[in-house]
């Protein structure tokens, strides 16, 4: 199980949230899912691009960096787009259409990641 929590604004951002860490896991990403409730979240690990091939649901998307500080967000990505390059990115966490904008997350917001 895996919590995000966003200590800039001190909101959760992940309570019930999964790792994809190696190349099946970071292939099948959210592929297939039908809905993504509130607290749910998928962190994909190494990663610094994403795409939404495949996908039926828009998911908000923050980029992190090594520090794991937010280094860039996309809001509501449609299914079949294709998410920015970000060097220096490590990690991209792949949360549920609106979460960023009900959080409040902004780029360089510091995250903390439990598993």
């Amino acid at each position: 199980m895996l919590a995000v929590q966003n200590e800039t604004r001190n909101v959760s951002l992940v309570s019930k949230g999964r790792s994809a860490n190696n190349f099946w896991t970071r292939l099948r990403g959210l592929v297939g899912v039908k809905e993504l409730p509130a607290g749910d979240g998928l962190l994909i690990q190494p990663c610094n691009q994403i795409h939404c091939m495949f996908m039926s649901i828009p998911i908000d998307v923050l980029y992190i960096g090594r520090d794991d500080r937010v280094l860039a967000v996309d809001v509501a990505m449609r299914p079949w787009a294709i998410g920015r390059l970000i060097r220096g990115g490590k990690s991209v966490l792949e949360l549920p259409a609106g979460t960023i904008a009900a959080t409040g997350t902004q780029v360089g917001d510091q995250l903390q990641i439990s598993r």
